[in-house]
């Protein structure tokens, strides 16, 4: 296989100027496989790929700068597709039947052919920082179906679930 050309492959007998340096060209290629990747995440999510929510999701809840950044563009880009969706938010003291809620009005919802996301917030152990996240369990028949997504995450060191991601973005 050869190798794939690029403008910023450095031609042999011609001296490097500051501009070619390796360091630079790999900070180039570097920025442009992010550009493309985030276009092409941007691209799969809006067509339903369920791996690229997955994929948004995990950059929406990273602490890492680069993904913060990569993040904060994918939700300028959501915003501006200006694609309808119905956002509901369903909260109770535990046992009080959310989980049993949440499947019945899935289920009632992919019925009616409608895809779903069911995004879960378990608070976080202090002690232990741990989450039971075991909503998707509970929602067995939702679990399975294939136009839902059902994705838990733990609250981490704050209250209200989605507070630390919806600050940094």
């Amino acid at each position: 296989m050869s190798k794939k050309k690029s403008a910023l492959d450095i031609k042999s007998g011609v001296d490097q100027s500051d501009y070619t340096h390796d360091t630079n060209i790999k900070s180039i290629k570097a920025k442009r496989k992010a550009l493309n990747a985030k276009k092409t995440l941007f691209n799969d999510l809006t067509s339903g790929s369920i791996t690229a929510l997955s994929k948004a999701i995990t950059l929406l809840e990273s602490t890492l700068a680069k993904d913060q950044k990569i993040a904060k563009a994918l939700i300028n880009d959501c915003l501006k597709a200006n694609k309808p969706a119905t956002k509901i938010g369903i909260t109770g003291i535990p046992g009080v039947g959310k989980s049993t809620f949440i499947e019945a009005l899935g289920l009632s919802l992919l019925k009616e052919n409608h895809k779903l996301a069911v995004l879960t917030i378990d608070p976080s152990s202090p002690v232990n920082k741990g989450s039971i996240l075991g909503d998707k369990t509970r929602m067995e028949q939702l679990s399975k179906h294939s136009r839902a997504f059902i994705r838990p995450s733990a609250t981490g060191n704050n209250l209200g679930g989605v507070a630390r991601a919806q600050e940094r973005v």
